[in-house]
């Protein structure tokens, strides 16, 4: 097992380096939030507007309190986030460090 890593080193480091910066992008560029919207999340925005206006002159002038399973959610969304941000930071520093190590060129390559 010794031999093939010390023969095969640069290959598997270049690689282990692509294949960390691939995740680190992918998980970036999937988690990153849309800057546009669909015609459909409009037109669904649109309607959840008219049945509230329709809720609201129907009489019922409550104000809904939000539970406290909303303010659960809503720091398990944000816990969520930062955990994709900083997998995406660890995997692409991990790519670099292999890229880096991979081309580094080194006197003395013989095995003792």
């Amino acid at each position: 097992m010794k031999e093939i890593f010390t023969k095969y080193k640069i290959l598997i480091l270049r690689s282990l380096g692509v294949l960390m910066l691939m995740i680190g992008f992918i998980v970036h560029f999937w988690s990153a939030p849309k800057e546009g919207y669909t015609q459909n999340e409009i037109a669904a925005a649109n309607v959840a507007r008219m049945e509230a206006h329709v809720r609201g002159s129907a009489g019922n002038s409550k104000n809904p309190k939000k539970s406290s399973s909303a303010k659960i959610l809503e720091e398990l969304k944000n816990t969520q986030a930062k955990q994709r941000e900083y997998l995406t930071i660890i995997a692409m520093i991990f790519g670099i460090g292999f890229l880096g190590y991979s081309f580094i060129k080194r006197e003395n390559d013989s095995v003792q």
